[in-house]
C-alpha cells in the first residue's frame, strides 16, 4: 500500500487528457491530487471520475487554475461558491477535500495525519522594500503578471489576500487541535509554503502569485512528517528542518516526457520518498 502524489494535469490539454485516459488501476493505494486539474469544472469532474475509480482512496485540494472563471463561460459560478461546488463534486465520489475531517493513513510502524488544505496567495513573496499595492505593478515591470489577475474570481472577498486570510486562519485553527494528538502530518496544498520553494529562475517575480509568509514556519510549529505542494511546474524532493518537500506537479506537454507516461510520474509520498535528498526533477521530465 503506497500513498502518491501528482498535481497540475491541466487536463485542458488533448496530450495530458490522454495519458490519465491511460493510467493503470492502483486498487490498493491512495493519491493526492494538488490541484490544477484543469480551467472548467468538467475537468476537475472527470479526474476525479478516473481516479476515483483507479486508486483506493483521492485527496484533492484546488489549484488556481481549478477557480478561474472564463470569459467564454460567463455563466460559471465564481469564486467562493465556485470552491464549493468543486468539493460537493469530490464528495459525490468519495473523493476527501480540505474541507472534510483529516484521515489517517496507516503505515507499519506509523500512522500519518493527511492534511489536505486550501491557502491561496496574499504578494507577501516580495522584497521588503516593495508595498502590497504596488507588488502587481513591481512584477509587471519585468513582463510577468499572472493570468490570476484577470481569470480569479475572489467573491465575496475583496481579493485575494482577503481570502487567504482567511483560508489561513481557518486552517490554522484546525492544525492546533490536530497537533495535540502528536500524529505525524502529511501538509497538502496546491501553493508552496515557503518563499524559498517559489522561486522560478527565469520568471523570479512570479512568486507573487506562489503563497504566503503565513505558513513559511508551519512544518516546525506543526508535527509535520512531509509537505506536498505543486503550483511550480518544477518537480523535486527538498529538506528543510528535516522536513522533506515534495513539489509533484506534471505541467504541460512541454514539462514531462509523454512515452514515460503518468505512472512514471507519480510521486510516492508514503511510506517512502521515491527521490533522494536534494533532487530535483528537470521539468522536461
Amino acid at each position: 500500500m503506497k500513498l502518491y502524489a501528482i498535481s497540475d494535469l491541466h487536463l485542458a490539454n488533448r496530450i495530458n487528457f490522454q495519458a490519465l485516459e491511460a493510467l493503470p488501476p492502483y486498487p490498493d493505494d491512495w493519491l493526492i491530487l494538488a490541484g490544477d486539474l484543469g480551467e472548467m469544472e468538467e475537468h476537475v469532474k472527470v479526474a476525479i471520475i478516473i481516479l476515483a475509480s483507479r486508486f483506493n482512496r483521492v485527496i484533492w485540494v484546488p489549484g488556481n487554475h481549478d477557480l478561474w472563471s472564463l470569459p467564454s463561460h460567463p455563466q460559471q459560478i465564481r469564486g467562493e461558491a465556485r470552491y464549493q461546488r468543486l468539493v460537493s463534486i469530490c464528495r459525490d465520489f468519495g473523493v476527501l477535500t480540505p474541507e472534510d475531517p483529516y484521515v489517517l493513513w496507516p503505515a507499519q510502524d506509523q500512522d500519518y495525519l493527511l492534511v489536505p488544505m486550501f491557502l491561496l496567495y496574499d504578494f507577501s513573496f516580495r522584497p521588503p522594500h516593495i508595498p502590497a499595492e504596488k507588488a502587481v505593478e513591481w512584477a509587471a515591470e519585468s513582463g510577468v503578471v499572472c493570468t490570476d489577475e484577470e481569470l480569479l474570481s475572489t467573491d465575496p472577498y475583496p481579493s485575494a489576500a482577503a481570502w487567504c486570510a482567511r483560508r489561513c486562519q481557518y486552517t490554522e485553527e484546525r492544525l492546533k487541535k490536530e497537533s495535540l494528538e502528536k500524529k505525524p502530518m502529511v501538509l497538502i496544498n496546491h501553493f508552496p509554503l515557503r518563499e524559498d520553494m517559489a522561486l522560478l529562475r527565469r520568471f523570479p517575480r512570479f512568486s507573487l502569485w506562489c503563497g504566503t509568509q503565513r505558513t513559511g514556519d508551519w512544518h516546525t510549529r506543526f508535527p509535520v512528517a512531509v509537505v506536498v505542494y505543486g503550483h511550480m511546474h518544477m518537480r523535486g524532493t527538498h529538506y528543510r528542518d528535516g522536513v522533506r518537500f515534495e513539489e509533484v506537479s506534471l505541467g504541460y506537454p512541454r514539462d514531462w516526457v509523454h512515452k514515460r507516461g503518468l505512472s512514471y510520474y507519480l510521486r510516492e509520498i508514503l511510506p517512502g520518498s521515491t527521490a533522494v535528498s536534494g533532487d530535483r526533477w528537470p521539468v522536461t521530465g
